[in-house]
């Protein structure tokens, strides 16, 4: 049933979509007390709070456009995305050392890698969904020629690896809190967050340079302005200072246009599997 609902929306105007997402958003907003206390606490520990209602608006857009990007014909949806600095991810993959992705749940993430696929070969970490019934579409809308996708597994981050390796490109969602304690306790919006440590780890195996990448959400349905930016942290010697130094690098992407955050994603949860949050770090 969902696939047969995102095909059949996907067959309006992506104005449509984000008009009707903005009036959804503010339905589940107004609707779900749980819902609404994450994302209103989020966004103003955060210290966006001004951005709150286009932050509402923006949430439900998220949810309609995935009938776009993933149902749509490729080449509709690649005319979309206006990409920007592509000279700088060129620049790292002439290099022949591969190249790291960092791409956090901001703006339009899900047509990035269909935009760097329809350049180059990406491998795409993902978390397959907990519903059985959405597996078919979000696997199904993801496969695309030149993208691949890699389990937020041990085999996947072997799978990874071995991309880097051959000189390609991989991609990771930085702000996604990681499973079964592989992460580390550093802040976020000066909130103590549990933080992979993957992407430093196979930054420094392989040499592979590091890019930044989110997709704004341009006005009234015009598409997507896709952007790469040079990663410019210090990582530091230790695991900590690396999971300071990513949420550092995400902290100033997600001020470039603060709405379009997935502030309702419970970044500040514990894991099960992971240490408890220090001390030092609580209250």
């Amino acid at each position: 049933m969902p696939v047969k609902i995102f095909r059949f929306l996907s067959l309006f105007p992506l104005a449509f979509l984000h008009a009707l997402g903005a009036a959804l958003g503010y339905a589940v907003y107004l609707s779900s007390p749980t819902y609404r206390e994450r994302l209103r606490g989020n966004i103003e520990s955060a210290g966006f709070a001004s951005s709150l209602p286009a932050a509402i608006r923006a949430s439900g857009k998220s949810i309609l456009e995935l009938a776009f990007v993933w149902c749509a014909p490729p080449s509709r949806v690649l005319n979309s995305a206006r990409i920007e600095n592509w000279e700088i991810v060129q620049s790292a993959l002439d290099e022949k050392r591969g190249v790291i992705f960092l791409t956090p749940h901001l703006g339009c993430f899900e047509i990035i890698a269909q935009s760097i696929a329809a350049r180059t070969k990406v491998t795409v970490m993902y978390r397959p969904p907990r519903k059985e019934a959405l597996k078919p579409l979000i696997e199904g809308a993801r496969a695309r020629e030149n993208l691949l996708l890699a389990p937020a597994n041990l085999a996947g981050v072997r799978i990874m690896a071995r991309a880097l390796k051959k000189g390609e490109a991989i991609g990771l969602l930085p702000d996604q809190v990681p499973e079964q304690g592989e992460g580390m306790w550093a802040d976020f919006f000066g909130r103590p967050a549990y933080t992979m440590t993957l992407p430093a780890k196979l930054h420094l195996m392989s040499g592979a340079p590091l890019i930044l990448s989110y997709a704004e959400r341009l006005p009234h349905g015009a598409g997507f302005a896709v952007r790469f930016v040079r990663f410019e942290e210090t990582l530091g010697d230790t695991s900590e200072q690396q999971a300071h130094a990513i949420n550092r690098a995400m902290e100033k992407l997600i001020s470039q246009c603060p709405s379009q955050y997935f502030w309702s994603y419970n970044r500040y949860k514990t894991p099960s599997g992971a240490p408890a949050m220090p001390l030092e770090k609580q209250g």
